[in-house]
């Protein structure tokens, strides 16, 4: 294993076992419910907006330590974005763990969304990955229902 991937390896690791914005809102703007009957992931998004803005997020729930450690590094990347700039996020994102490294892109320029590039060579594992990232988007389009990898 090269340098890089026990560096991303270790990524999903702390994210896992010390989760970033692993909590209930008081009064968000919208949530959304993510489940993934497969594996039985099970998450809820949480967002506050300010205007186009996300003031924060947050995210409750249970799951294996790729669809935790997907959540944490979202939370932790999405605060203080805007709203095109989330969907460009899940977009990226969403690319990375099905299809693979984006052409033209190095992995270190994904900064910790890199942690997830190997993710597609195991396609159990992608629904776990992208089920909080389907969550958010959900919450953000004010959907209310709930999100299922299904």
């Amino acid at each position: 294993m090269s340098g890089i991937q026990e560096l991303y390896q270790q990524v999903i690791l702390d994210h896992n076992r010390s989760p970033r914005n692993f909590r209930t809102m008081d009064n968000p703007t919208s949530s959304a419910e993510g489940f993934n009957p497969l594996c039985g992931d099970h998450y809820t998004v949480f967002v506050r907006m300010e205007g186009e803005t996300v003031s924060d997020l947050s995210f409750q729930g249970a799951g294996c330590a790729i669809s935790k450690a997907s959540a944490s590094v979202m939370s932790s990347l999405l605060k203080g974005k805007s709203r095109a700039e989330v969907m460009q996020a899940f977009e990226i994102f969403h690319a990375l763990v099905t299809r693979g490294l984006p052409e033209g892109k190095d992995i270190e320029d994904l900064g910790r969304l890199g942690a997830f590039a190997g993710v597609n060579e195991f396609p159990a594992r992608v629904k776990c990955a992208i089920l909080p990232w389907h969550a958010l988007r959900s919450a953000l389009a004010s959907e209310g229902t709930p999100v299922t990898t299904e």
